[in-house]
């Protein structure tokens, strides 16, 4: 899976995990007896957003992405593809606590309404990752791949060669000089 398509889908389903954590707590809170946790949820979400907001406010890289596509190894050839098996690989962490929050959220609706907080922070801190390193990727002429490895051991990634982008050639950025005219 590449690596862009997989920050991509990270960011998704982080705001379809807060998303559903919140319609977990509105549906758990409404029936108690505690009549604040909905707007106090609704505050630490708003929170949650500006935290969010202000982590993916960079168009570059964060230092682990940094990190994570410097040590890439280079192989000639594609990896293994296949998607699904590496988002379940990748993602286990994200589908297990959405799951255990949101199961709890009729008994105790303030876990949802913290879980979906984080979520939110999680998909707004990784919004702009992807495009960093789409970015990256045109500039050297590689892409990046997930490569299958056990859900236990973290994340390593394949360069691969790609198509290198000429735009700066196209869009008149670099200088060229001007033809000689003759003498007259």
């Amino acid at each position: 899976m590449r690596f862009t398509d997989f920050l991509r889908t990270t960011v998704l389903l982080s705001a379809g995990a807060a998303t559903a954590l919140a319609a977990a707590t509105v549906a758990g809170g409404t029936g108690s007896a505690g009549d604040l946790i909905v707007p106090v949820a609704g505050g630490w979400w708003l929170i949650a957003a500006m935290i969010g907001g202000w982590l993916g406010r960079r168009a570059n890289t964060s230092p682990p992405i940094a990190t994570l596509l410097a040590s890439a190894r280079t192989q000639p050839t594609l990896p293994e593809l296949n998607p699904g098996r590496t988002l379940l690989n990748r993602l286990w962490p994200l589908l297990l606590s959405t799951l255990g929050a949101g199961a709890v959220a009729f008994v105790a609706p303030q876990v949802p309404a913290v879980a979906a907080g984080f979520a939110i922070i999680w998909a707004l801190g990784w919004r702009r990752q992807a495009s960093a390193v789409t970015a990256i990727e045109e500039r050297d002429g590689v892409r990046f791949y997930v490569e299958p490895t056990s859900f236990l051991k973290p994340i390593q990634l394949v360069r691969t060669p790609g198509f290198r982008s000429n735009l700066f050639e196209l869009n008149g950025s670099t200088r060229r000089s001007r033809p000689a005219s003759p003498r007259a």
